[in-house]
């Protein structure tokens, strides 16, 4: 068994070396540019949007939560009709990334603690390299990858884009389970 504590260093860098693994994904690599579709009008959705007053917050188009409702004649033919859609609604401005950027990087920590305590009570000092590489690697891959299929399964996000994200997952096991093996203590 090894500690936390002796883990620090490969905690710290593998959520630095995925920090820097996103970055390049989203900024340099341009596969991911292609996530998101601009509405048709723009301008007279957003006009709408405003007139009605939407507020930050996550929709769903048409509201309904209760089962039973959605049997109802009316609610059908808004179902029916369409758009059926999940909307997530952001502060007015220009996003910052500040506070994305900073969660991500205390998540990359976080999961980099996870990989630290999972494989620290399986593997004692001096465990071969490529086991250390196969436990913490399996486990960043289940931290960053294992529940992209949710947004795909329950709110309709195109399994391109999932597959995706489960690429990138995928792409920070490496690097996490790289570091953790590159760092092991002897």
């Amino acid at each position: 068994m090894v500690t936390l504590a002796a883990l620090w260093l490969p905690i710290l860098l593998a959520a630095v070396a995925v920090f820097v693994a996103s970055s390049v994904l989203h900024m340099v690599l341009p596969y991911h540019k292609s996530d998101y579709g601009k509405l048709p009008d723009e301008d007279s959705v957003a006009a709408a949007m405003r007139q009605a007053g939407v507020t930050p917050g996550h929709y769903i188009l048409p509201h309904c939560l209760d089962p039973k409702e959605a049997a109802q004649p009316e609610v059908k033919a808004k179902y029916d009709q369409g758009p059926v859609a999940f909307l997530t609604v952001l502060p007015n401005g220009v996003p910052s990334m500040a506070k994305p950027l900073i969660s991500w990087f205390v998540l990359c920590l976080v999961l980099s603690l996870v990989v630290a305590y999972l494989t620290g009570r399986t593997l004692g000092a001096g465990a071969e390299t490529m086991e250390v590489f196969r436990v913490a690697g399996t486990a960043a891959l289940l931290g960053y990858a294992g529940c992209a299929s949710t947004e795909s399964i329950w709110k309709g996000m195109p399994w391109g884009i999932t597959a995706k994200h489960i690429f990138d997952g995928l792409i920070y096991a490496l690097v996490t389970g790289g570091v953790f093996a590159g760092l092991w203590p002897a």
